[in-house]
């Protein structure tokens, strides 16, 4: 008789993760204000303090800037932190040791050092969080060369991804969206890890492909289920990591649909569904499409606290089936 598969939530996912790298590497440790006996802003880190100590799970002054020197320095010497903002709003605060030091060490002392930190940040919209907590900040850090930048779906992802993270020897930047921490999946028990240079294809069709990740993947099945009702089968690549991004993956599904919709949750402008367009249109697949490259992203206005507001400024499943329809019945 088959075993039962195990189920696990987001946020459970990503403490057994923390826990399965912290039993095995003594330098790993978690480091973040209030991670400790509260267990984190969303509650992620739960009873790591319990089961690690407080010199593994250390709560830190309310300064993300003098968070993010410490982790850059505990890094350099040898630890592996893993450093957690409440907010990725905050990782403003945090800018200079993130950008100007922990993506460019390696390099500006020719790769004589490496700096194994990850720092994870809960991002998106949807909570009632206001402007100030609420932005999708995902393609500020995939701007920078030095680091890698990580978005997970799926529960399964989230501790994969993590793990790979933390054995990384560079700098991660690791988006969580609020709206998936209490989502539920298949999670194996034990270590695995799911490559930093991969994308998944979570559904398969013919007529368009739809990119996005984190909370927008899954808001792009749903529009998918509801358009294969109407004859029309979009297939949805999750990148998962947004930095290094695999377009080889989607180039070779947009060569197949011969249509391109990228959804995502920042906004419109200067965002990471501009970088994908780009990069189709330079490649090869472009000459394989039959309309247009639809970009489907956030409204250019601050996260309103109303919440019929917020729900209007970021991508919904019936913007997304909307914007599916015209582009496959080529009216976009």
């Amino acid at each position: 008789m088959t075993a039962p598969i195990r189920e696990l939530g987001f946020a459970e996912a990503i403490r057994e993760a923390l826990a399965i790298a912290m039993a095995e590497d003594e330098r790993v440790f978690v480091m973040g204000e209030d991670v400790g006996v509260y267990g984190g802003a969303f509650q992620v880190t739960g009873d790591l303090v319990q089961r690690f100590g407080e010199d593994r799970v250390v709560d830190t002054p309310i300064s993300e800037l003098g968070g993010a020197g410490v982790a850059v320095g505990a890094a350099l010497t040898g630890l592996k932190p893993v450093f957690e903002l409440q907010f990725s709003d905050f990782s403003t605060l945090a800018m200079e040791q993130i950008v100007n030091q922990a993506a460019k060490l390696r390099y500006m002392l020719g790769g004589s050092v490496s700096v194994p930190l990850v720092v994870r940040m809960p991002t998106g919209s949807g909570l009632g969080g206001a402007a100030q907590h609420s932005q999708s900040l995902e393609a500020w850090f995939a701007h920078v060369p030095g680091l890698k930048v990580v978005e997970p779906t799926t529960p399964y992802d989230a501790k994969g991804l993590l793990l790979a993270a933390i054995d990384d020897p560079d700098p991660v930047i690791f988006f969580e969206h609020k709206l998936l921490y209490k989502t539920k999946g298949p999670v194996p028990e034990g270590r695995y890890v799911v490559p930093l240079d991969r994308a998944e294809t979570r559904r398969a069709g013919r007529d368009l492909t739809i990119v996005a990740a984190g909370v927008m993947a899954q808001k792009a099945l749903d529009a998918a289920t509801i358009l294969a009702s109407e004859g029309i089968e979009a297939e949805v690549i999750d990148p998962r990591v947004l930095r290094p991004l695999d377009m080889a993956t989607v180039a070779r599904s947009v060569t197949r649909t011969s249509r391109l919709l990228i959804v995502y949750e920042g906004a419109k402008s200067f965002g990471i569904g501009a970088e994908i367009a780009a990069a189709i249109a330079e490649g090869e697949a472009f000459g394989h499409l039959d309309a247009p490259i639809l970009r489907l992203g956030g409204a250019e206005t601050p996260i309103p606290y109303s919440p019929a507001l917020e729900r209007a400024a970021v991508p919904q499943v019936e913007d997304i089936v909307a914007a599916a329809r015209r582009l496959a019945r080529g009216e976009a």
